[in-house]
């Protein structure tokens, strides 16, 4: 019986060996005949893709018996996609065809990289993002890359929402939208609320974690997200989607675009409307935005003016809720609470959050020659708004008021309603030049300036005794003043497929003023410069046709935020940050197995962290500490068992810490001297040491899909002291989707999606914060936490004409 096993397993393995085929072929331009080097290639259902010799040569090997589908890139060209049976060995000669029209992937050469960089980078298609789009913001639609962690303050993924990459949060994370930079020179933030479904208006994501390669914009301390808008679509269309789910959420959106019209010329456009009640209690969002683009196009020119707006409205969930409530009433939101003159609580109606912005950005890019592009960018994003708070027992000198006197009765206090407003306005320019100088070697140079003017002032609506405010009063009024210049160059090389050498240097000038006084009356005048330099270099080696690895070295340099500067004592100002960043890598692709891993080391000097640490009028600041680190692997892999079974998963396993930590809490009795300890390595706050993500997707039939989509996050300390008193518990969520896709004579396509959000009703935490203090020799604390929502459902149906 022994034998007759032994044999048969002899015959069934020799018969798939024997079976196994190959498929190779080479790649010319279908006018000249001349080969292609580096075109793109991807065997579907496979993981498999490669890159065209300088031969424009390739080859598939040890591919089972079947049919598969060949796609084709290469800029400049059409893409040619080829139908392959597969019964047995062969060899294809794939003529392409210049494209009549210059392509959109020349805006953001500059700021993106190939598969055969040594760049850690995750891409997402505008399918994928389509999938997944039902009114979250972006943080939510890019939850499941690896290294990522999101977060909502009404809890729900609508409205104020944020990520954080390998636990660094968005103030040290590039964000660029079509090579422009997103973040706010001043805060370093992105506030994705502002700009209101615009993934139904994005082509493409790249998220490089880690320092990446060098770019327009602040420094990347954690990543960088480059995000491209919409690109041509050749043929006239119209699309209709509306979705509705929990929380009485709604979204309508509509999208129509001409084409191409005499060949040259496209219109599209975009509005959409999202509302939602939130799952935190008043936590509601009123968001609308606007997309429109105008192009022009020939073979050699492309010329775009793109023009994105959007306005929301959101009462304020961003002060979390209080622990003590998570355990009876999990949705309360302090916000806006209120006492009556009866001691009754009501809450302030229009406790909200109100602001528009405006992205214009005009692009010009041109094929020189047929070794040179270029590109030119001009730019203005221009933003308006204000919050709304009422506050009670407001003393009017913190208001610089005086006092009101009736009689021989003085009021020192009052209720009140106030706003702060930030007016801001902020443009420049970008360029860049590829410059293609044989089949292996290409170099980049690029550059920007941008000029940023924001006010800040604050206004008292109302106020009880309100005749004692003057008409147009504001109680303070600052203005900040950001230049930034860059220059930066990049060299890629690549010996005969064998490896490929990648170095870059970056040039980046900021010069910064802040004048006038702050909320709390204070002058805040100040100025500073700053110069850095920041190198990477890097290589990749293709081992053989199934494995890759890479390696690479970088270093950034980071300017502290406005907060940081204007939190801070003006005799004891922060330092600005360095980060020096390794990566390496190596990738095993087989047919129906993808294989990743990823080491990173980010070592930083002067890293900005709160300590607890105050400033002269007892407000907290970020200080610099020494050194810290985050270390750590990541892996991803892709499975495809079957044509219809798909698994993509991740999982990432880190340390962050920092040395020598000293922590500082406010003692409110005398002396009123704060209380040093020093606690040694700690964990930094908020950066889990494990994440992983998984999608799990089958095709049922034709047309309809479903996927299990999972997350895992460890546990996050609230704090830097890495005490578990002060921290966040793991959770592992699940969500399930579903996905008909169905054709009609009169209507493209029609898609009808269905999802259910935490389908095990998790009672989890995504962010928190605390302050702690002692009094008369005891330990209290005030806090507030951000629970997100139980299990929930959203649904949509999805017209193309």
């Amino acid at each position: 019986m022994k034998k007759l096993f032994l044999l048969c397993f002899a015959i069934v393995f020799t018969l798939n060996v024997f079976a196994q085929i190959s498929l190779s072929g080479v790649i010319r331009d279908s006018q000249t005949n001349e080969a292609l080097s580096g075109a793109h290639l991807s065997l579907q259902p496979t993981f498999l893709t490669q890159i065209s010799n300088e031969r424009g040569e390739f080859g598939f090997t040890n591919l089972k018996p079947g049919v598969y589908t060949l796609k084709v890139t290469y800029l400049g060209y059409d893409n040619v996609v080829q139908v392959i049976e597969g019964k047995s060995d062969e060899f294809v000669d794939i003529g392409m065809s210049r494209r009549p029209i210059m392509e959109e992937e020349v805006v953001v050469l500059a700021s993106r990289v190939a598969g055969n960089s040594p760049v850690t980078f995750t891409n997402i298609e505008k399918e994928q993002i389509q999938k997944s789009n039902f009114g979250n913001d972006i943080p939510f639609l890019l939850a499941t890359t690896p290294s990522l962690v999101a977060t909502s303050d009404a809890g729900a993924g609508i409205g104020y929402t944020g990520l954080k990459i390998r636990g660094t949060d968005i103030t040290r994370i590039n964000v660029t939208l079509n090579g422009v930079q997103w973040n706010d020179p001043e805060s370093h933030s992105v506030y994705w609320v502002n700009l209101p479904d615009l993934a139904s208006s994005i082509e493409s994501i790249q998220i490089q974690r880690g320092v990446g390669t060098s770019s327009n914009g602040a420094a990347a301390f954690g990543g960088s997200i480059n995000i491209q808008t919409q690109s041509l679509r050749a043929d006239p269309y119209a699309e209709i989607s509306s979705i509705m789910g929990s929380f009485n959420t709604f979204k309508n959106a509509i999208s129509v675009g001409t084409g191409l019209i005499d060949g040259k010329f496209t219109l599209d456009g975009r509005f959409s409307k999202i509302n939602s009640d939130g799952y935190v209690d008043r936590a509601t969002s009123n968001l609308e935005s606007v997309y429109f683009s105008a192009g022009y196009f020939t073979d050699k020119t492309l010329v775009k003016f793109n023009m994105i707006s959007g306005r929301e409205k959101t009462y304020q969930a961003w002060n979390g809720a209080p622990y003590d409530s998570l355990f009876t009433n999990r949705t309360f939101n302090p916000s806006g609470l209120y006492y009556n003159g009866d001691g009754s609580i009501g809450y302030y109606d229009n406790e909200t959050d109100n602001y528009k912005q405006d992205h214009y950005q005009f692009t010009c890019s041109r094929t020189l020659n047929r070794k040179m592009i270029m590109n030119l960018t001009a730019f203005m994003v221009k933003g308006f708004g204000y919050f709304e708070n009422m506050k009670q027992n407001q003393k009017f000198s913190n208001y610089g008021l005086s006092d009101f006197i009736i009689g021989n009765d003085t009021i020192k206090r009052t209720d009140l309603v106030r706003r702060k407003y930030l007016d801001n306005a902020f443009y420049g320019g970008n360029f860049s030049f590829k410059y293609q100088h044989s089949q292996t070697l290409q170099s980049i140079i690029g550059g920007g300036y941008n000029y940023y003017d924001g006010n800040h002032y604050g206004k008292i609506v109302r106020a009880d005794f309100g005749e004692n405010i003057p008409e147009d009063f504001l109680w303070y009024q600052n203005n900040g003043i950001k230049k930034q210049y860059n220059l930066f160059g990049k060299v890629n090389y690549e010996h005969n497929q064998r490896f490929n050498l990648f170095a870059e240097m970056q040039l980046r000038a900021i010069n910064y003023s802040i004048n006038g006084i702050h909320d709390n009356l204070l002058d805040i005048s100040q100025k500073h410069d700053y110069l850095f330099v920041n190198p990477k270099a890097g290589f990749v080696v293709p081992v053989n046709k199934r494995n890759q690895v890479y390696f690479s070295a970088a270093i950034a340099n980071r300017e502290p935020t406005r907060t940081d500067l204007k939190d801070a004592d003006l005799d004891n100002q922060p330092k600005e940050e360095l980060l020096l960043n390794i990566e390496a890598g190596h990738t095993y692709t087989s047919n129906d197995f993808r294989f990743h891993t990823n080491l990173f080391f980010m070592d930083y000097k002067d890293q900005l962290v709160m300590t607890g640490k105050i400033n002269r009028v007892g407000d907290p600041v970020f200080t610099n500490v020494p050194n810290s680190y985050r270390a750590g692997v990541e892996l991803a892999f892709g499975w495809k068992p079957t044509s219809n079974l798909n698994w993509q998963a991740n999982l990432t396993l880190s340390k962050n810490k920092i040395l020598n930590f000293t922590e500082y809490v406010d003692n409110w009795s005398p002396p009123f001297l704060q209380i040093e300890t020093d606690l040694g390595t700690t964990d930094i706050s908020f950066s889990p040491s494990v994440t992983g993500s998984s999608i799990l997707s089958y095709r049922i039939l034709e047309g309809f899909d479903v996927a299990l989509i999972s997350k895992y996050v460890g546990k996050q300390y609230i704090d830097n002291t890495s005490n578990d008193d002060r921290k966040l518990d793991p959770y592992f969520v699940n969500d399930l989707m579903f996905r008909y896709s169905i054709s009609t004579g009169f209507i493209k396509g029609i898609d009808l999606s269905f999802t259910v959000n935490n389908i095990f009703d998790r009672k989890y935490i995504t962010h928190a914060w605390i302050y702690r203090y002692f009094e008369d020799g005891g330990e209290y604390h005030q806090d507030g936490y951000f629970p997100q929502a139980g299990i929930n459902i959203l649904g949509g149906v999805f017209l193309k004409f």
